[in-house]
């Protein structure tokens, strides 16, 4: 196994993995959200609850700019600050019901989309998808560089 062509292959995959994601998440709210606060949405839905900080290193962001997106985000009543309670200076964030409400539309919206891309493949073709996405979340996307 080439390990320089595996890596060229791996940033292919990536770099179509964020248009695939781009083309998939494109209006999928009618909330007038930027695009930065939707994808700080979608991270805290799928890792709820999360600290700023993990927000700010998830998304390349600073911490003061993180910050200003997420008084904008709970001005707006999509999500809701609460304090640790074992540590009361640690705060993490969560969605609101309204935030809630909002992502459920949205992922709706997404597998809509994604259904179709796939709409084509055969069982076989599914379970390989899903095989290749297990190992990728197992080797690649769950190790901690």
């Amino acid at each position: 196994m080439n390990k320089s062509s595996l890596f060229h292959q791996f940033v292919s995959f990536t770099a179509a993995i964020h248009q695939v994601t781009h083309d998939l998440t494109q209006n999928v709210t009618d909330a007038n959200i930027t695009p930065l606060q939707y994808k700080i949405l979608e991270y805290i839905k799928v890792s709820q609850p999360v600290t700023p900080t993990e927000i700010s290193d998830c998304q390349h962001m600073s911490l003061p700019n993180t910050s200003r997106e997420l008084r904008k985000l709970q001005e707006r009543q999509l999500i809701e600050k609460f304090n640790d309670t074992g540590d009361r200076r640690k705060q993490y964030v969560r969605l609101s019901n309204e935030g809630e409400k909002m992502m459920e539309e949205a992922f709706a919206c997404i597998e809509e989309r994604f259904s179709q891309l796939i709409q084509h493949a055969s069982q076989q073709d599914l379970k390989e998808i899903q095989h290749a996405l297990t190992i990728l979340e197992q080797k690649v996307f769950q190790q901690k560089v």
